[in-house]
């Protein structure tokens, strides 16, 4: 007989091998169960409520913030983007207070509703979800759908998503059960043609197909180590019923069908009476259907009712970010200086030229931080033997370092 086996819980005489886990005394064993009936009675005869899981936690009724407070959270980090903040806001708060409602008898039940949001790179469609789970304490994962395929072909499949939620909540279930998935390069799963017969679309409309089941709130066996199932290996079951997920996507080209939609009644006399719409406000307009047109399935585009958009940056924005949030681009680069005791200052027109150069290069607020490693990775290489302590990038410097950059050539 085995070790295992001749090791019993002195409580209820469950073996070693029937238990999650044993734990060992002086003369005697006591297994995860005992344990956790042993807490309850101890709380009850103490007149104390038991301690709470991370889903009681997060779902209670009293939910802690309200869409102002989560706004002006956003606001901190996000420069511009007021419909977007005011959108996310309220979801967000709306998905959490609907996982601490109480049941009622012959109330409604309300349902989840997930998040698309379209915008051009570089305008803060993951920093946005990201700050929100920040600000929640809850479990966040950032997820790129390029690399799932359907199952049985290379890549990755649906479950994977969760696998990635379950790491980052330390595979704490019920924490991980109440978490925020954002979903990366949704566009890029969009149906390629409008007759799926055609061709196997195995990475695109097939995995939207698989996304349907975790997006509208099932228990999913997933993998705890990712990549594809197979029949052997041990699965976690996982709700996806109260886990938020936001999708993101540049849909390039969107912008021309959703022109298309708002002219298709500019016929004869009512042309002239259209009201004419800026190429910036032009996403502004986005719908559902719009979403349809570019290629993502109706079944998906019904799990996922919220539909917000982040408007290009122009060059008011830029500015503000290279300065103004809490985690502005230029007070990262003063902080790494600080770290090497060196005071980072620049001169006002500099900020200017930045702003100009990442616009002409087209990538949105990640342009900026090109942009300012091209003129600062000199004094960050020289900084941690300078003898000097104060640093100052004057517009002659900057222009000079772009100058001699690639950026410059790219441009």
């Amino acid at each position: 007989m085995s070790e295992e086996t001749n090791i019993h819980c002195s409580f209820c005489g469950r073996s070693k091998t029937e238990a999650e886990m044993m734990i060992a005394g002086v003369d005697a064993h006591i297994c995860d169960r005992c344990v956790e009936q042993a807490g309850g009675i101890l709380h009850t005869e103490l007149g104390e409520a038991p301690q709470s899981s991370p889903l009681d936690v997060a779902g209670k009724v009293e939910f802690d913030f309200t869409p102002v407070q989560i706004k002006a959270h956003l606001d901190e980090y996000i420069i511009g983007q007021e419909q977007a903040k005011r959108t996310m806001a309220v979801a967000v708060y709306n998905h959490y207070k609907r996982i601490g409602l109480v049941p009622l008898k012959d109330a409604p039940e309300v349902d989840k509703s997930n998040i698309v949001i379209v915008g051009n790179t570089g305008t803060g469609k993951t920093l946005m979800a990201r700050t929100i789970a920040k600000l929640l304490n809850v479990p966040f994962t950032i997820v790129d759908a390029t690399v799932l395929t359907e199952a049985g072909y290379v890549g990755e499949d649906v479950e994977s998503i969760l696998t990635r939620l379950l790491q980052a909540a330390d595979y704490d279930l019920p924490k991980a059960q109440v978490g925020i998935v954002f979903i990366d390069e949704i566009d890029k799963i969009a149906r390629k043609g409008d007759n799926p017969s055609i061709t196997r679309d195995v990475s695109g409309e097939g995995v939207q197909q698989g996304l349907l089941k975790l997006l509208e709130g099932s228990k999913v066996n997933v993998p705890p180590k990712g990549g594809r199932k197979h029949p052997d290996q041990k699965y976690i079951e996982v709700d996806t019923t109260n886990i938020l997920f936001v999708a993101g996507g540049a849909f390039v080209g969107i912008e021309k069908k959703i022109g298309s939609r708002l002219n298709s009644a500019s016929l004869g006399y009512s042309k002239e009476s259209r009201q004419h719409v800026e190429d910036d406000e032009v996403l502004s307009y986005i719908t559902p259907s719009d979403l349809k047109s570019y290629g993502l399935i109706p079944e998906l585009i019904g799990r996922m009712p919220i539909v917000t958009f982040m408007s290009p940056l122009d060059k008011k924005a830029l500015r503000a970010i290279l300065t103004l949030p809490k985690n502005a681009l230029i007070k990262q680069y003063q902080h790494l200086f600080h770290m090497d005791e060196i005071s980072l200052t620049f001169d006002e027109a500099v900020y200017d030229y930045i702003v100009e150069i990442a616009l002409d290069y087209s990538l949105g607020a990640r342009g900026l931080r090109s942009v300012c490693e091209a003129v600062l990775t000199d004094h960050m290489f020289d900084a941690p033997g300078l003898e000097a302590k104060e640093i100052h990038i004057t517009l002659e410097y900057a222009k000079s370092q772009i100058e001699r950059s690639s950026l410059r050539k790219a441009i």
